[in-house]
């Protein structure tokens, strides 16, 4: 029997908030939510705000979001990499079989 400490338990359910992200990213909702933001970044100039201001926030906002989205990018990649592996040791089983 495996004991897990708590550090492991947490780690896991950090990763399996971090798969949740990455599955939300992939929806149709996530496009909407996304554009309405895009848009109402841009209203902050007709509000007021310097231009300037509005496009160093979104540009920025954006730069955060691409490093993300390559983290999460690569969260899919590990997963399926450990899920193939699996997958190869069930077919090494049943070969021998």
């Amino acid at each position: 029997m495996m004991i897990r400490t708590k550090s492991q338990i947490k780690e896991s359910e950090l990763e399996k908030l971090a798969i949740k992200m990455t599955e939300w990213v992939g929806t149709p909702i996530s496009i909407i939510i996304h554009t309405f933001l895009f848009i109402a970044a841009f209203l902050f100039y007709y509000a007021g705000v310097d231009l300037c201001t509005v496009m160093l926030v979104v540009t920025t906002i954006v730069s955060l979001e691409a490093i993300y989205l390559s983290l999460f990018i690569q969260l899919s990649v590990n997963v399926t990499k450990e899920s193939l592996e699996d997958v190869e040791e069930d077919l090494g089983e049943i070969q021998e079989d």
